[in-house]
Formats: structure tokens, sequence, C-alpha cells
């Protein structure tokens, strides 16, 4: 066949839509069919074909909402094109689908979605794009959802359509089949005997790790020494990362108050903090503050830098590093971790929480996207409890998360068992291979040339 997946982002770009696409149209190379990704041009993507697929890059941005800007007239004559046997467009609310809603009439290929959340379902002013959407989705042949029952394959029953197919995320096989490297600690300065916590994902407020760290502060671990490695990836800004990979404040030693900081920015921030009065004997105070009588907004880099030195202020053996580690190591992370610790304010279906299972590490999460039922199919996680908002954006009380954590740390024949099942399941259902099994079967059933 030959297939046209469409998305915002590939690589080099890294995140969950970059993953899943890369992982299905190398796979589906593999299998004869030739594959092209029509997605963003970036300038740093030297390449037009990576590992047998045909990437096509586009300078257009933005969405309906927003508005779309560059050249879109262009990319829809390339997907009515007749090229195509198939054509799979991951996501709503972004270019790739919202720019061929005018012509998918001239599209002969058969037409697969998968909407991938509808994360605006709940914001005012996607109001006009979802009462549009009703009469897009039945021009698809097939939809595809992550999960049973969430607000995208909700809305889709609600609106009568029926062609449809549930089809997981997972994690690579060849990834995480790799036998666990026992001097990964030894690498990255963390004890033999430390108790080793992880979360991963874009260094923003909205992926958690304010709420990780600030939950590792009140959790009760008895004294045992412990790690938490908040790992982040390209939202951080580039002076961030240029510098060094390891944040790490001591507080205590108000003469030498920076090791490892990320170069100019954070040392800046770090100061702030500490000659204004941020930190202090009562704790840490969020929002505003002010210096010389002017008001100051504390930034997210700036609150998880104040955190971070208030773990170590605490004196209680623990230490937090915030890292972006490459993704060989970073897989090595997740075999080494006793616990998977996840507080996103808003996810679809989290590949963080399968990658966890596959890496035979248990895994405690925020009721954020479909974490219960990746929970449940896995075997792998506990799910803390935890409110949402009228927008549909989960937020954890970092002392409730505290609790379930100290909980679950001291029943490690438990955590053992969770981790063992995940694997096991993992192995049998939530491998890319597999996964890609079932896109194909869908392709097959849509496309012109079958």
């Amino acid at each position: 066949m030959r297939i046209l997946l469409c998305c915002e982002l590939y690589s080099p770009s890294v995140g969950g839509v970059q993953e899943v696409m890369q992982q299905l149209a190398e796979r589906l190379v593999m299998r004869g069919h030739k594959v092209t990704v029509a997605t963003t041009k970036l300038p740093t993507r030297l390449f037009s074909e990576l590992n047998g697929v045909t990437i096509r890059g586009f300078k257009i941005s933005g969405n309906l909402v927003r508005g779309i800007e560059g050249k879109v007239a262009e990319y829809r004559r390339f997907v009515t094109s007749q090229q195509f046997d198939v054509i799979m467009i991951k996501a709503a609310q972004q270019w790739t689908f919202d720019a061929i809603w005018p012509v998918l009439s001239e599209i002969k290929a058969g037409k697969v979605f998968v909407p991938c959340g509808f994360s605006g379902l709940y914001e005012p002013a996607y109001a006009e794009y979802f009462r549009q959407l009703p009469r897009i989705l039945p021009q698809f042949d097939h939809l595809i959802f992550y999960a049973s029952d969430y607000r995208d394959i909700n809305f889709a029953r609600e609106h009568g359509l029926s062609r449809f197919s549930i089809v997981p995320n997972g994690a690579s096989e060849a990834e995480f089949s790799v036998a666990p490297d026992h001097n990964f600690r030894q690498r990255h300065g963390i004890g033999l005997n430390d108790l080793l916590f992880l979360t991963v994902g874009s260094l923003s407020r909205v992926k958690g790790h304010l709420d990780v760290a600030t939950a590792f502060l009140s959790a009760d671990l008895d004294g045992h020494p412990a790690t938490l490695i908040l790992n982040g990836n390209e939202s951080v800004p580039v002076e961030w990362k240029s510098t060094v990979r390891v944040l790490h404040v001591k507080c205590c030693e108000y003469t030498r108050i920076v090791r490892d900081i990320y170069g100019k920015d954070g040392l800046l921030c770090a100061l702030r903090y500490l000659f204004h009065g941020v930190l202090n004997k009562g704790g840490i105070r969020r929002g505003m503050y002010t210096s010389k009588g002017m008001a100051h907004h504390v930034t997210f880099k700036e609150e998880l830098l104040a955190i971070t030195a208030e773990v170590e202020r605490q004196g209680s053996n623990k230490r937090v590093v915030v890292t972006d580690l490459p993704r060989s190591e970073l897989v090595q992370a997740y075999m080494n971790s006793d616990l998977f610790v996840f507080a996103s304010h808003v996810e679809y279906s989290p590949l963080v929480l399968f990658e966890s299972a596959a890496a035979g590490t248990p895994f405690l999460s925020v009721p954020v996207g479909n974490s219960g039922e990746i929970a449940h199919w896995t075997g792998a996680g506990v799910i803390c409890s935890a409110s949402q908002d009228g927008k549909g954006y989960t937020k954890v009380d970092p002392e409730v998360l505290g609790e379930h954590w100290s909980r679950l740390v001291k029943d490690r024949a438990y955590l053992r068992q969770l981790g063992e099942a995940g694997k096991e399941k993992w192995r049998e259902r939530f491998t890319w291979e597999d996964i890609t099994d079932k896109y194909e079967e869908v392709f097959r059933k849509v496309s012109i040339d079958e």
C-alpha cells in the first residue's frame, strides 16, 4: 500500500505523537509498504528520508482556532493528488487535520483519523470548532481511538459514529527488551541503595513535575536515601539545556548556593529566590513576591528550582535531579527505577505508562487521560485520586500523592508484583509490532487498492 501519515511534528522533534508515528511508519516500511509522512518543515531536519520513510515538510503552522499560516494550498494539492491508497491523520486541533476540511471530498484514498483526545473540547475558544466537527468526522472511513471511555470516543458515540476501532498505545520491544544496565546508577551519581523514582515529560507546569517534586518533599520514606529524576525534553529553553544537564541546589550554603545550574538564566533564578525571600523558614511562597517594592511573577523554572532546593534543605536524604537523558539512558532510567510517578494535568493515553510497564517498573499515576484503563490493562499501576476542573485538567493534591507514594514504597513485594505483571502484559499485548498489526488491518480495510 501507498500510505500517507499526517502529523504536526515528526523526527527529529521529540514527543508522544512523534514517537507513535515514527514507530508505525518504520514498521510499515519493513512490511513492504511505501510510507510518506506529511509534517511541519523544521530547520533542524536535514533529511527527507529516515529509515525508509519519505518525509515531506510544509511551512505551515497553527490551527483553525488560532489561525493557519503558510503554504496551505500546497498541502491540500499534495493530499488530494491521488498518490496514496490510505491517508491517516493524527490529532485534531492542528494544521494537518484542520487544513483539509474544505477538500475532504476530493481525497479518493481511504481516510483514517486518530482524534487523539480532543484536548480543547471544554475550552470556550474551541466551542465553534467542536460544533463543526460532527459534519467532518463522518467523511472519514475509519476512526482510531486509544481509550474505550474518553472524551473523543464518547463524542463520536454521541454523534452516531460507529466506524471505529480502539487501538492502544505501547512501547518498543527493540528498546525495552534490553537487559538492565546495573552501572546506570554509578554513571549518574545515584547511590546503589537509594530508592530511585522517575517522572518523564516536557519540563512544563502542565506535565506535573512541580506536583511530583512537591509530593516527593512530603513523602515519608522512613529516612531511606532517595533520588527523584525529573526528566524533561524539548520544551525546556535552549539556554537551560546547553550547559549542564543536572540542576542541583544546596540552599543551606549561602556562600556557595548553586551547583550545576543551567547557565546564566538558572543562576539568576536561584539568586532571586535566595536573596529575596522565596525560600524561608515557612517554606515556599508561590505566585507573586516583591523585591524593592516591585512585583515579580514566579516562573515555572524558578518554582521548580525552589522545590528542588527545599527538598535538600529538608535534610532527609532526598535528592532531586532535573535532566534530559539521551533515549538509551532514559530507557535504563525506567529499568533501574523503583517507581514511576506521573502527575500530568492533561493527557490522552500516556506513552510513558506503557514504557514503565515495558521496563518492569510499577507506576503511580493521577487519573489523567485513560491512565486508569492502562493500569487495568497492564496490571502495572496504581491510580491516586485527583480532581478535575471544568476544562478537563487534572490536578492532584501533592500531599495526597505523597501519601500514596509513601504507602507503595513500604510494600516492596507489591511493587515487584506490579512490575512483573506489567512486563508480562506488555509482551503479550502492547509491543509496537502487535499494535502495527492492528493499524495495518484498518488500512487494508479502507485502502482503495484492496
